[in-house]
């Protein structure tokens, strides 16, 4: 299926521009074989792993005796390949979401090649922000995380997940992953890409840390809050890029910003504090997922206070270059504004002076006369 428009030349097969041009549909392609491995009986087995969720694990309902048993899910290797799978995915609806809505607005408002990279970062990171905010909420309250807040440290039993709670983080560490290569395909300058390695590489290590570490609740409470702030950001970014006037828009989202990370912090000293040091199992056991010692509790509680200090940070010094550089346009404008009264001055000063002089040799020849 064709999901990006073609160019009027055709550049040679397998070439740079080949693939740049074409990667959505290659990938479509790569993805159609693990589909075409459900049909065939010998390559069906191998084909389920990419495409479903593995190592689960049948436990009797406590609810409902009556109705069974429910299966819950821990992690393992064959994760990976999951993974991998729904990275294609996240790639197709990636170009789907940058051709069909992205560029036909990019044509329409006529922007710039430096605002269409930003608003092309921002569309894309507001509709991933959008929908798992929404997706996370929606686990939240179907797991009861918001009505009973105490589930967030002692879920039970502690390491395994339900099948929403699982496929959520794969989802994430799948779009994360896929971020990757996009920065070659959407052909992020080379300035650029130090600064998104590191925005990404932030997110795989403390999604995939939650997700190991099997604090899949406060995980979610917490990406829920951070990725409400980053909509608003993005959405503040596109309102700004249509129409300068939003700027306001702006400030108001720093206060937001600001107030997003004094929560993540305070949750999170509660719930490592409640989860890991409140537990009364004196064996702790990382693989099991037990992480009630003295290590876990460090790295946790400093991993995410150094997030927090290091995105506000970044939005002090982002703040502050702002306001030099828009001190300087001003300063530079008074000056121009400056330049030019006086040069008026002195032009209306060396037009009366040649007036008068024009004024005063008639006079001065009458009187010859």
């Amino acid at each position: 299926m064709g999901l990006r428009k073609k160019s009027t030349r055709n550049p040679p097969v397998l070439s740079q521009e080949f693939i740049l041009q074409n990667h959505a549909d290659i990938v479509s392609c790569v993805g159609m074989f693990f589909l075409l491995g459900l049909v065939f009986e010998g390559t069906a087995e191998a084909s389920i792993v990419f495409l479903t969720l593995q190592h689960s694990v049948a436990v009797p309902a406590a609810e409902e005796p009556t109705t069974g048993s429910k299966s819950l899910y821990y992690y393992g290797v064959k994760d990976l390949a999951t993974v991998f799978f729904y990275m294609l995915v996240a790639i197709i609806i990636h170009a789907t979401i940058q051709e069909y809505v992205l560029d036909k607005i990019n044509k329409r408002m006529q922007f710039t090649k430096a605002k269409q990279n930003k608003f092309n970062e921002s569309g894309q990171f507001s509709v991933f922000y959008f929908f798992s905010c929404i997706w996370g909420t929606f686990i939240l309250i179907s797991e009861n995380c918001l009505s009973d807040p105490t589930l967030i440290w002692r879920a039970h039993p502690h390491c395994m997940m339900t099948f929403q709670m699982k496929f959520f983080y794969i989802s994430q560490l799948a779009y994360w992953f896929h971020a990757l290569p996009e920065l070659y395909f959407q052909k992020i300058r080379k300035q650029d890409i130090p600064r998104q390695l590191v925005y990404i590489g932030l997110h795989l290590f403390h999604i995939t840390g939650a997700y190991l570490l099997y604090l899949n609740h406060l995980g979610l409470l917490l990406l829920v809050l951070h990725y409400f702030v980053e909509l608003l950001s993005h959405m503040c970014g596109l309102f700004y890029f249509s129409d300068e006037k939003y700027q306001k828009g702006i400030s108001l989202w720093a206060i937001v910003f600001i107030l997003g990370r004094l929560l993540t912090l305070i949750v999170s000293v509660l719930t490592v504090g409640f989860h890991l040091a409140g537990s009364q199992n004196q064996n702790p056991d990382a693989i099991t997922g037990n992480v009630n010692v003295l290590a876990a509790k460090i790295a946790v509680l400093s991993s995410s206070c150094t997030i927090q200090a290091y995105v506000t940070w970044n939005l002090i010094t982002l703040r502050l270059q702002r306001w030099i550089e828009d001190s300087n346009i001003q300063a530079s404008c008074m000056k121009k504004k400056r330049s030019r009264s006086s040069k008026k001055r002195t032009e209306n000063g060396v037009g009366m002076e040649t007036s008068n002089r024009v004024d005063c040799l008639p006079k001065r020849k009458e009187k010859s006369s």
